[in-house]
């Protein structure tokens, strides 16, 4: 089936032919006065060509970008497809970025007209807008107050854009012309060494990954009625490709959380198929897990037990004596937990940042099928995952996707080759060059196959830490170890040119604030220096003035540690440790 999908000359004709198949079935659904409220597969085909018809009547041509701005909703995929179909350019656009990162991308991409969904965020990106010389439309999903139009600038309302009957076989028609070479979208990166750039995504680049995740669920889980709860920002290409196009390459239904609050409550009400997420989730629920079972009793015996079992069959020390209790364990935490998240979850996709191996077996001990996966923006996003026919070991991110493939440099650094790499930096040729080397993408990560052919990723190649006597140190397998320990939320360890790391820790919720955080701190500390080497052991720390968030800009919106904002932040307290 896979096979199948390659045959797609680019995505809008894609999910047309999926419309087709799909007719009348529920494909968006999002909660509206309390009621989940579905989209059909035809309507949002008739929306997605009347929207492409408009966009055109406007003056918008072939080539022309714009901006999408707006949190997971049906209308998002509708206005992607749309543009695409225009034969425009997509640029997805954080909902959290400030007036100064709009104004950036706006100048950089040179939008011509901008989607947005609200008031609220219209609010930091009028003005960018208004600033901008190309830009000259604004369309909200919403009723945006935008003030009087000008010969210049013309506001639009969504609902008049979407109107009508279109001609869809004349669309098909013309979609047959646009390759898997055309350019599909421009994603910024999330920017945690400066300043975003523009990657460009091609048609092929995603329809590449789709096809190569198709392959993973067909081959090891089957492929049925998918359903798919999106809940990672769409802009981000991890869930741009992986939760909106990959289910529309399934023929799934695609369900918008509420909001990450909701998203426990949004999960038993749906029931998800796949879900596609990040670490920082597991974490949180594994913490969330560990308090509520802390005081002991039953709970937390069967807790323990579901762990020593998972743990022994993961290391393939499984013996038939644990038969029963593996029964025991099936019939009450597991099944627990599976309710927890729906019933029928086949799989549970995680990416963006390194899953810590640890918090994995966690929840594949708890029944849970946690699929590690390995990627970046340049590459579609999807490189490699984890799948229970190659045998999923925690500590790799897997094997290349099918016609993806990956080698080693002299230096370490993973460089990948295939369809699904990018075709450049918008307007960064240096930058371009740098990475594209005769075909080959340099990720920047550090790396080695193992025996199986699967990708094991030791860290950043820019964010190694090399000490002041040369040894390397991977700064994220410590902070994983740190925040696994339950006084610690969020932590960031400093050291390049150092003779010795330091770290900057925040505190659980629960101990911040407390007077004897920082005694509660240091025998966190001092449990996870004793499972590292001499090189890896953090000697002092600093409590942060507040949790990393994206609102500070400390975090990405994709939950990555912006390390260039936190050492500008605390440089000269980091620096003042290594004077003690």
């Amino acid at each position: 089936m896979a096979r199948l999908l390659e045959q797609f000359p680019n995505l809008v004709t894609m999910f047309l032919t999926r419309a087709a198949e799909k007719g009348d079935k529920p494909f968006l659904s999002a909660k509206r006065d309390g009621a989940w409220r579905a989209t059909s597969w035809s309507e949002a085909a008739r929306q997605v060509a009347a929207l492409a018809e408009s966009l055109q009547r406007i003056g918008l041509e072939p080539g022309d970008r714009v901006m999408l701005v707006s949190e997971n909703r049906p209308e998002w995929l509708i206005a992607d497809l749309a543009i695409m179909a225009a034969g425009c350019v997509t640029v997805p656009t954080y909902t959290t970025n400030t007036t100064r990162d709009h104004t950036h991308i706006l100048g950089n991409s040179g939008a011509r007209a901008v989607i947005v969904s609200n008031q609220k965020l219209a609010k930091s990106l009028v003005p960018a807008v208004l600033f901008s010389a190309e830009c000259h439309h604004l369309i909200g999903i919403e009723a945006i107050r935008t003030g009087q139009a000008t010969d210049d600038f013309r506001y639009h309302a969504w609902d008049d854009l979407v109107a009508g009957d279109p001609d869809l076989g004349a669309l098909e028609r013309r979609l047959q012309r646009v390759g898997r070479e055309a350019l599909a979208c421009i994603i910024y990166t999330s920017g945690t060494g400066g300043a975003p750039r523009g990657v460009q995504q091609h048609h092929g680049a995603i329809l590449h990954n789709i096809a190569g995740c198709v392959d993973v669920i067909s081959r090891d889980f089957g492929w049925d009625e998918e359903l798919f709860l999106s809940f990672l920002p769409a802009s981000h290409a991890y869930e741009h490709t992986g939760g909106q196009h990959f289910p529309v390459g399934l023929g799934a239904q695609i369900y918008y959380a509420e909001s990450l609050e909701k998203l426990s409550a949004n999960i038993e009400e749906v029931r998800p198929t796949i879900m596609v997420v990040v670490p920082r989730l597991f974490e949180m629920l594994r913490a969330r897990i560990l308090k509520s079972v802390a005081k002991g009793g039953l709970s937390d015996y069967l807790l323990k037990r579901a762990l020593e079992v998972g743990s022994s069959r993961y290391q393939g020390r499984f013996k038939p004596w644990d038969l029963p209790m593996d029964a025991i364990l099936s019939l009450t935490v597991r099944r627990k937990v599976s309710r927890r998240f729906g019933g029928r979850i086949k799989a549970m996709v995680s990416g963006g940042a390194p899953l810590n191996p640890e918090v994995g077996l966690f929840f594949h001990s708890l029944g849970l099928t946690l699929l590690q996966g390995y990627g970046q923006t340049e590459a579609g996003p999807v490189i490699s995952c984890n799948r229970p026919s190659a045998g999923i070991r925690l500590e790799t991110v897997g094997p290349p996707l099918v016609g993806t493939e990956v080698r080693i440099a002299e230096d370490g650094e993973i460089m990948v080759r295939g369809e699904n790499v990018m075709h450049g930096y918008w307007r960064s040729p240096e930058e371009t060059a740098r990475v594209l080397r005769d075909g080959w993408l340099a990720t920047g990560d550090v790396g080695h196959l193992d025996d199986n052919g699967r990708i094991v990723i030791t860290d950043r190649k820019k964010d190694l830490i090399v000490n002041d006597k040369g040894d390397n140190v991977a700064p994220q397998r410590v902070e994983g170890m740190l925040t696994l320990q339950p006084e610690i939320a969020q932590a960031m360890v400093h050291g390049d040119r150092r003779p010795y790391l330091v770290g900057l820790l925040v505190p659980d919720p629960e101990y911040a604030g407390q007077p004897d955080v920082e005694q509660r701190l240091k025998a966190a500390l001092e449990r996870v220096n004793a499972e590292l080497s001499i090189v890896e052991k953090v000697r002092r720390f600093i409590i942060a003035d507040e949790p990393f968030s994206i609102e500070n800009e400390q975090l990405t919106p994709s939950m990555k540690v912006r390390r260039h904002v936190l050492k500008a932040a605390y440089a000269e307290r980091l620096d003042a440790l290594y004077k003690k």
